[in-house]
């Protein structure tokens, strides 16, 4: 559906707000409206009209008008619940606009500002979920294993922590979904920093990146790449026995190709130290 067009849109809610602000002045009092005697909107009432009128503006997807909105919301209605949650949605405006910084920004303050409130869990979400978002894909940049890591790794934590604290939320399977795509970036720039070292010939540095991405990624679907390349590493350190035990691994616990590679170095070790020991 087409968006209003902004200065009717604006015009109308301002008009409403006006008519709220009005309202809220009077106190308790009643106020003529066209002629017609009204009663006074409650207080709630007085934030819950104007709260929808801003998300009439956030469905229309206005997001500058909805977040002016809400934004008079939290200034003339203070002490209702509608206060929060505008500040709530001013962050899901920033969200809504790709403004991932700011609007993790937002989700952070509500949570400083009402630790206690129901939505809370949701403003960890998006937090996490705004991390997210922010990891950048662009296809002009270098491949992603190649570029700094600290909004990934931000992301990581985040949501680590999330799923860990809040294992039956309804927002778990896009949080396992988001998580599961991190650590598999995370785990393919530590591969990429593992194999310069080897081209490098520092195999122990090799081995080291290896062993410290496994214990920080566990349960990465590159886990059984990473042994294969510290079985490999072993190879040319010269340490068959310790090599052929990685690769032993791969086989009894993981399937797919790195399996089948594996067994083909177990084959290569095993006749290597039949034909060393003779006829």
């Amino acid at each position: 559906m087409r968006a209003p067009p902004r200065e009717g849109l604006r015009t109308a809610t301002w008009l409403v707000l006006a008519l709220t602000f009005a309202l809220a002045q009077a106190g308790c009092k009643d106020v003529t409206i066209g002629g017609s005697r009204k009663a006074t909107l409650t207080y709630t009432d007085d934030a819950h009209a104007a709260y929808e009128e801003a998300m009439a503006s956030y469905r229309a997807k206005a997001w500058e008008d909805a977040r002016l909105l809400f934004g008079e919301v939290k200034k003339l209605f203070p002490y209702s619940r509608y206060a929060a949650l505008a500040e709530l949605r001013i962050a899901d405006c920033d969200f809504e606009q790709e403004k991932y910084t700011e609007a993790a920004s937002g989700y952070r303050e509500f949570i400083q500002n009402h630790r206690s409130d129901r939505d809370v869990e949701y403003a960890r979400y998006r937090i996490a979920k705004s991390l997210y978002r922010d990891i950048d894909e662009t296809l002009f940049l270098p491949p992603q294993e190649e570029r700094d890591q600290a909004t990934a790794l931000e992301a990581y934590k985040e949501l680590s922590v999330f799923e860990r604290e809040n294992p039956k939320s309804r927002y778990a399977d896009d949080v396992h979904k988001m998580l599961d795509a991190v650590r598999g970036r995370l785990m393919r720039h530590e591969l990429y920093v593992a194999r310069f070292y080897l081209r490098e010939d520092r195999f122990a540095a090799t081995i080291a990146r290896i062993d410290h991405a496994l214990k920080l990624y566990p349960g990465s679907s590159l886990e059984p790449e990473a042994l294969v390349l510290k079985g490999e590493t072993l190879l040319k350190m010269d340490k068959p026995a310790d090599a052929r035990a990685v690769f032993q691994k791969v086989i009894d616990a993981y399937g797919g190709p790195f399996a089948v590679t594996a067994r083909r170095f177990v084959a290569d070790i095993d006749a290597q130290k039949r034909a060393a020991k003779g006829p």
